[in-house]
């Protein structure tokens, strides 16, 4: 037994639903300043919770890209708070009309945004998700029930919780914001299948539960969470920005989905461009698979790190490194970019 009911949680969400889309824009953003404050003043609960899912994902050997991305730290929470108060920033999407027209016969058409109703979405790691996820759900009206992966649970209970706790403080429903608290895989097919209360659901995860969803999902899906990402240097690019720009793109996070995975370099420019690239990303740790011609383009060059050079093979392109790790490819043009791009990347 996983001592979860998902049919009292999707029926009490949709009856949240309904009411939260009723709600002002004040009391809305009341709720996303209350999840900030609690962040903020986040205590030993949270730490401990986050230490103690680090400690079981260390002893069960997960990937460091993985340990990475569940990791909290005092910068991380202060990034989530703010967050949530960047969307309680924003224009409230609820109730605008537009594109309206007036037929030939004088009645005025115009469409209007209203709620979706109730989101399922199942996530892995990283568990700044489930603020994120409560908090754009909160601003436009939707319920959601969230099922994130075991690496991170007993974090997102404590999270989740304090986002329940400023939804109640603030007038919003607290049944707006559910979380699964079981890692029984079983209940994954079992909420895809209630499509009666989930209107929408959103994986956010790797290729293998983007299947399970396309095999199971019975309401509309949107994917998501998936990127091997390129960045192309033209012959015409401003070639010692377009370098702090893939460092940026490759450090800055070098765990998460959006990372930078391959740089398109092409070919006139490869022997002025690539050695510093590689150099400046060496510096910071990034190791870097090189085509024949990016190689080449090395030799003699100063700055570089052979421990972080390699030769590229056709396994690292279409790679999610997921780590600092990069593959680089030169190409003759940007149709060659574009095709490369076509083939490699994210489908």
């Amino acid at each position: 037994m996983t001592g979860v009911d998902l049919e009292s949680m999707g029926l009490r969400a949709k009856d949240a639903s309904r009411r939260l889309g009723m709600l002002s824009t004040d009391v809305r953003n009341a709720a996303l300043e209350g999840i900030a404050r609690r962040l903020e003043a986040a205590g030993d609960e949270l730490w401990e919770a986050n230490e103690a899912d680090l400690a079981e994902a260390r002893r069960a050997q997960l990937p460091p890209s993985l340990i990475d991305r569940s990791t909290l730290t005092p910068k991380r929470v202060q990034s989530m708070a703010q967050g949530c108060r960047d969307v309680a920033a924003l224009p409230d999407p609820l109730g605008e009309v537009f594109d309206g027209r007036t037929r030939p016969n004088g009645l005025r058409v115009a469409k209007k945004r209203v709620p979706l109703g109730v989101l399922g979405v199942i996530f892995e790691s990283r568990p700044n998700v489930t603020i994120d996820i409560s908090a754009l759900c909160i601003k436009t009206g939707n319920a959601v029930i969230m099922r994130g992966g075991k690496e991170c649970l007993r974090t997102n209970m404590v999270l989740a919780s304090m986002v329940r706790q400023a939804c109640e403080a603030s007038g919003v429903p607290a049944d707006a914001v559910q979380l699964i608290t079981s890692t029984d895989r079983a209940l994954v097919p079992q909420l895809l299948a209630m499509d009666d209360v989930i209107d929408l659901v959103i994986p956010r995860g790797r290729r293998g539960l983007q299947d399970l969803v396309k095999r199971h999902a019975k309401m509309p899906v949107i994917y998501g969470g998936i990127g091997v990402c390129h960045l192309f240097v033209d012959q015409s690019a401003d070639l010692g920005r377009s370098v702090a720009v893939i460092n940026n793109a490759k450090t800055q996070a070098p765990s998460v989905c959006n990372a930078l995975d391959t740089v398109l370099v092409h070919r006139d420019v490869v022997r002025e461009f690539v050695p510093a690239m590689v150099a400046d990303l060496n510096a910071c740790g990034v190791r870097v698979l090189c085509d024949q011609a990016s190689l080449g383009a090395l030799e003699g060059a100063v700055g570089v790190t052979p421990g972080l050079i390699g030769s590229a093979g056709p396994q690292d392109y279409g790679q999610e490194f997921l780590s600092l790790v990069l593959s680089v490819k030169t190409v003759d043009s940007i149709d060659e970019a574009i095709a490369h791009i076509a083939e490699y990347g994210t489908s």
